[in-house]
């Protein structure tokens, strides 16, 4: 099992929560409680970003090595046009939708505002990325990772990634400090401007793991001095940061917290903003879990063994390998699923509780669906490949 076969298992796992996350119930359902995110201030979106500026680092600093700048940057250009279409199609097809279902603009409303295909303002906003409807908010972010993306990753191979580095933590803190605002209000008067995500402060995942990539694959990190089984300070540190964090999150999630905390959590912990406290546990968790999957196997303790051979299990689920695999198809398909499930829930609902289970494992098994037909599209195109070798070698 080699690593990328690991990151697609994480990619897909990160799309089943993000589905469930965003899948919307009249009363709310129980299976979401189930959930990593309920104990930790870390969400399948933020494993999901991390991950592709990884395997961008990867698979592109050596094509970049092997082929120069211009097919690199060639592959990682396309691959942002590519999104950019997924993009503007969800938008059109809910759209299109959002004229044929009755009463979507009820139940759809919190979600679209007021976009519809005849208001040219909004429609020129939705174009332009700088309005995203509730759950279509991912790809327009990877569009503006992936255009800037290929003379990062060429200034990481020529061993200058401390000044992407560098521009990352910048670009996260002035967000931070609230530098943006004067911008941000200045798109808000000319186009209409709805984005849950600042472009800004998500990138440091992005350019995180791009940076991490390219390093690994340009020869200069050995992972197996940062992870080591006889060296367990580290993933101690943050299993100790994450149990904090956990009380934190539980208190704030089904307790009342007191005006002076509140407010005070608000400040750091802007989830749109990334703020500080998802940015500590993000990097926690990543280094705790990476750590346990490296090392755990073989580790002295029963109890870490038994764990790291249970998450290297779990990433490695060849359903979650699947989804991964495919995870722009998957997540494109996923937002007009969220969609549609809302509007069964507006026509036929309420439903009990066993029924939405019922509905949301329904979803997760969907999610195979555009993974499926590209594996046997895949497949047919290799057959064929192989069929003209084989009569070209016995012509």
């Amino acid at each position: 099992m080699n690593r990328h076969e690991i990151l697609d298992g994480l990619r897909g796992y990160f799309l089943v929560f993000m589905l469930l996350n965003h899948l919307s119930f009249a009363g709310g359902y129980l299976l979401v409680r189930i959930n990593h995110a309920e104990v930790s201030f870390v969400e399948g979106a933020q494993g999901f970003v991390f991950l592709s500026g990884l395997l961008i680092g990867l698979v592109y600093s050596r094509r970049m090595i092997q082929k120069g700048f211009s097919v690199a940057a060639g592959g990682i250009w396309n691959r942002a046009a590519e999104l950019y279409a997924y993009a503007l199609g969800c938008i059109l097809i809910v759209l299109m939708l959002h004229r044929l279902l009755p009463g979507s603009g009820v139940y759809w409303h919190p979600w679209l505002g007021e976009l519809d295909l005849g208001d040219g303002r909004l429609m020129v906003a939705a174009t332009t990325l700088f309005y995203q409807p509730t759950n279509m908010d991912i790809l327009p972010q990877y569009v503006v990772y992936l255009i800037v993306a290929p003379p990062l990753v060429w200034l990481c191979i020529r061993d200058k990634w401390h000044w992407v580095a560098a521009g990352c933590v910048v670009a996260w803190l002035a967000v931070q400090f609230g530098l943006h605002l004067p911008a941000a209000a200045a798109i808000g008067k000319v186009l209409a401007l709805r984005a849950h995500f600042n472009v800004l402060t998500w990138q440091v995942l992005f350019i995180g793991g791009m940076i991490l990539g390219a390093l690994t694959t340009s020869g200069r990190i050995d992972w197996n001095r940062v992870f080591r089984s006889d060296r367990p300070q580290f993933a101690v540190m943050a299993a100790v940061v994450l149990v904090l964090f956990a009380g934190y999150r539980v208190w704030t999630i089904h307790f009342s917290i007191p005006g002076p905390l509140m407010e005070r959590f608000a400040a750091y912990g802007n989830r749109g903003e990334f703020g500080p406290i998802y940015l500590v546990n993000f990097v926690a968790l990543a280094y705790l879990t990476t750590w346990l999957i490296r090392t755990g196997p073989a580790a002295a303790s029963a109890p870490v063994r038994r764990l790291g051979m249970l998450l290297k299990g779990l990433f490695t689920f060849s359903f979650l390998r699947l989804l991964g695999r495919h995870s722009l198809q998957v997540y494109a398909w996923h937002v007009i699923m969220v969609y549609l499930f809302k509007a069964l829930d507006h026509g036929w609902g309420p439903f009990g509780e066993a029924t939405k289970t019922l509905i949301a494992l329904s979803g997760i098994a969907l999610l195979a669906v555009p993974a499926l037909i590209y594996e046997r599209r895949g497949a047919e195109r290799f057959r064929a490949y192989a069929r003209r070798f084989y009569e070209k070698q016995h012509n």
